[in-house]
């Protein structure tokens, strides 16, 4: 039997999988499948059961999700006020509902970590201006107010959301400190042989003052704790402050209750004056230190995303567009593709686009990690937030706003912080258990002391059981993968190696064996001209120059563009192609002035049955093993003669192959071209291995093929035909100088499109996996020694017993010690 359901209050993948979950384990259940996208589930069942049951078990899960009957009409919900602070996204740090998003400030319902903004490029980014008398008014440049005259003045940007927590901590623990300290200090006192404070008044008052000055600590500076305690009890998801607010609230309730009830105690829990024995300043102190601890922890957080951060930076607010000969200066949202703007000297540029008039070298060090300028001329690609030299120069827009190179790796860099490692499933596996056990030990911590310890056995029992709880750290484990993804992940597109999921850098410290194409990737990909031959004397070499150069003009490929770009300069009229079509792999097609045209390599002339003669073929392959590429030219089934194109082996690839070999990784081209010029590239290369005449499913075939041989397989590339294989392989890597299409299907982008950034991602990924496992090592390690110790296994042989006070110190220390080992990754150099 099977229905289907709508469900509500789904927002992500991660949501879908929770609410299939949940259903799934709902008694009589035997398979739910939950859309997304349409908002539905199909619940397979062994017999019919009612809607409420499903309901129910959402209800319990949190109720953030609802389930109804087909048909049903949900209300709409309430719309939140517009934020005006930030983005209006928010995730959780620890990534406990996948990619999850929240569009307010907040906890995390499942973990209870405070949720942290995303940072992107957005029109809040912008400078606004505001008159000094009247707040209310705000433009987007300068001028005058409208309501009283004076000059507007530029806004001072408003604190990010981080910074915002983190001086509410702040406040909270200046206050929870001033109240802490003089508790402890009495509580401390009785300690004193001649206690000092019992001249002035009776314990049992003291114990008093203790409560009065507690209630700030408790009910104000650290009352989040213990709302955050209750909703994880009341959902089920246990965490951190799960133990917390049993510690610090068992040491609390109980104090309050000897003070008003000290009768109702045995001798065991009262001291020599009759009064019960009270733990504020352990409540207190505790509760202010992992204040302290979230304090340090919301700073430390605010660098983790540095480097996105400096990527907003770089986009300017304003620039100077052309406007019937005139410079108007104008904001970057009022841009336009194909607008002309004006770029000075030392200026940032604003958008994308290619320079229309004047050459200038460019500083590009921001997104591709090169320190060295870059020179540009006409017709060549510039940047946004990219810096331009000492001269001025015209750009044609082509992409702006979200379209952006810039806005594009601010997007992919937070999208991969969000993601998931599978290193992490095993954090996951163990935090499932983690809370529970811990309240089981710290239960049978208390049994143990009152069953064999020393007396006060209760005392004893109690405050060893609350230091169990207090010591334990799920926190730390929680952030040892996230915080290493997130600080990495920033580091490599400071560094021109945009990864687009965490996913991809574990990959990457596992790749055996690396595939790359030949154009593009390892040369420069601006194939030129070199030189055109005929094989007879019917046709001059200008009149299959025309042929060649109208044919090539129908097509994309840069070799075909190379020959129309020489046709254009030497003056070459096009003539009109007819039913032009591309052979991927092989060449180009099409009908001119009546006649066939077949202008490619060996297989395309087979396949059009033209006759290539070994006296052709030699002449070639002369010219092949220089390593140029060929492609024959055939008229009416007649071949003709050949145009050979030359693309220069990029500078750094020779290096580059090299730095990879050495690391243990074997290199294999695969080319489209033909197998005298790819042996000519490999050669000089020094390659393990290529293969020649690939077409695009050869590629993907030959990913296939090694994978079945258990080999991990990364593919670098840089064209449409590259596409196939770099989704079927392990790890593809796209060259940023390539096709769109090309960068969708990989998951790790090069921002230069050089193989030197192979080496950066290889050496970025080692570092992020060596860092999550310090982090996993840490933390697993620290909740394995120090529950023990904080059980007292050390105290029969040593006498040494772990205060709760210590015990919340080092709790609230060992998340930011995961934070701050994550950190140092941002100054590991990975060139």
């Amino acid at each position: 039997m099977k229905h289907t359901y709508l469900v509500t209050g789904m927002s992500c993948n991660g949501c879908r999988s929770h609410v299939e979950q949940t259903l799934s384990k709902v008694v009589g259940v035997i398979s739910a499948d939950v859309d997304l996208e349409n908002a539905k589930a199909s619940i397979e069942m062994e017999g019919h059961i009612p809607i409420e049951k499903f309901q129910e078990a959402l209800q319990k899960d949190g109720g953030r999700y609802g389930i109804h009957a087909p048909g049903h009409q949900p209300k709409p919900e309430k719309k939140n006020k517009p934020i005006t602070n930030g983005t209006g996204t928010y995730y959780c740090p620890m990534q406990c509902e996948g990619d999850k998003t929240y569009d307010k400030p907040g906890d995390c319902p499942v973990c209870g970590m405070d949720l942290v903004e995303e940072q992107i490029l957005g029109l809040g980014s912008q400078e606004k201006w505001t008159c000094p008398m009247h707040p209310e008014v705000v433009e987007d440049g300068p001028g005058s107010c409208p309501k009283c005259g004076m000059d507007l003045v530029p806004m001072e940007p408003e604190a990010s959301s981080e910074e915002k927590t983190y001086k509410k901590l702040l406040k909270k623990f200046w206050i929870a400190l001033a109240f802490t300290l003089p508790i402890f200090f009495i509580a401390m006192s009785d300690m004193l042989s001649n206690n000092p404070l019992h001249n002035i008044m009776a314990p049992k008052y003291w114990n008093w003052v203790q409560f009065v000055l507690s209630l700030p600590v408790v009910f104000y500076a650290t009352w989040i704790f213990f709302e955050r305690a209750y909703k994880s009890i009341k959902t089920w998801n246990l965490n951190m402050f799960t133990l917390i607010g049993i510690g610090a609230g068992v040491a609390f309730v109980f104090s309050v209750f000897g003070l008003l009830f000290p009768s109702f105690f045995p001798n065991q829990f009262k001291g020599e004056t009759g009064a019960v024995h009270v733990y504020f300043e352990a409540a207190t102190v505790i509760l202010t230190l992992v204040l302290l601890g979230q304090l340090l922890e919301a700073r430390a957080h605010s660098k983790t995303n540095n480097a996105i951060k400096e990527l907003l930076k770089l986009a300017p607010n304003k620039a100077i567009k052309v406007v019937n000969g005139e410079d108007v200066e104008v904001s970057i949202d009022a841009i336009e593709k194909g607008d002309v703007l004006r770029v000075k000297p030392g200026e940032k540029i604003p958008v994308d686009g290619i320079i229309t008039e004047g050459e200038t070298s460019v500083d590009e060090s921001m997104i591709t990690g090169e320190p060295i300028p870059v020179e540009k001329i006409v017709e060549d690609k510039v940047s946004s937030g990219t810096i331009n030299g000492n001269q001025s120069f015209l750009m044609k827009a082509q992409k702006v706003g979200s379209e952006t190179l810039l806005s594009q790796i601010i997007q992919m860099v937070n999208q991969a912080s969000r993601s998931r490692a599978p290193i992490q499933n095993l954090a996951d596996k163990v935090s499932a258990y983690f809370v529970p056990t811990v309240v089981i030990i710290s239960i049978l911590t208390f049994a143990v002391w009152v069953i064999w310890g020393p007396q006060p056995a209760y005392g004893y029992a109690l405050i060893n059981a609350i230091a169990v709880l207090i010591i334990a750290c799920p926190c730390a484990l929680g952030l040892a993968t996230p915080m290493s993804v997130m600080v990495g992940v920033g580091k490599g597109a400071q560094n021109g190696v945009l990864i687009k999921n965490a996913e991809a850098l574990e990959k990457m410290a596992k790749v055996e064996t690396l595939i790359i194409d030949k154009t593009g990737t390892i040369t420069e990909g601006r194939p030129t001209f070199d030189h055109l031959e005929t094989f007879s004397d019917d046709w001059s070499e200008q009149d299959l120059l025309q042929y060649i150069v109208s044919v090539n003009a129908n097509s994309e490929h840069p070799l075909a563009q190379a020959t129309v770009k020489y046709g254009k300069e030497k003056g070459i009229g096009i003539l009109k192609t007819k039913y032009f079509n591309a052979v991927a792999g092989m060449g180009v097609e099409g009908k001119i002035k009546d006649s066939e045209i077949h202008l490619g390599n060996l297989k395309l002339m087979k396949k059009a049955n033209v006759e290539i003669t070994e006296a052709m073929i030699g002449k070639v392959k002369k010219v092949q093993e220089e390593g140029k590429t060929v492609s024959y030219l055939a008229i009416d089934g007649k071949c003709h003669g050949f145009v050979a194109i030359g693309d220069k082996i990029k500078d750094t690839s020779a290096k580059a192959i090299k730095a990879i070999q050495d690391k243990g990784i074997s290199v294999i081209m695969l080319t489209g071209d033909n197998a005298v010029t790819a042996k000519a590239v490999a050669k000089e290369l020094h390659l393990d291995d290529f293969k020649a005449e690939n077409l695009p499913e050869d590629k993907m075939k030959e990913v296939g093929r090694l994978q079945n041989e258990g080999k991990v397989v990364a593919m670098a590339g840089d064209g449409i035909n590259d596409a196939p294989a770099l989704a079927k392989s392990d790890l593809g890597i796209a060259m940023g100088t390539g096709t769109d299409v090309a960068i969708e299907s990989a998951m790790i982008t090069l921002v230069k499109g050089d193989l030197h950034g192979i080496v950066k991602a290889r050496n970025l990924s080692e570092a992020v996996m060596r860092n999550i496992k310090q982090n996993l090592f840490f933390a697993l390690v620290y909740n394995t020694i120090g529950v023990p110790v904080a059980a007292g296994i050390l105290y029969p042989f040593f006498g040494i017993l772990l205060s709760p006070m210590i015990a919340a110190l080092a709790m609230s220390f060992s998340s930011v010690s995961v934070i701050a080992n994550a950190l140092r990754l941002r100054t590991k150099p990975i060139d």
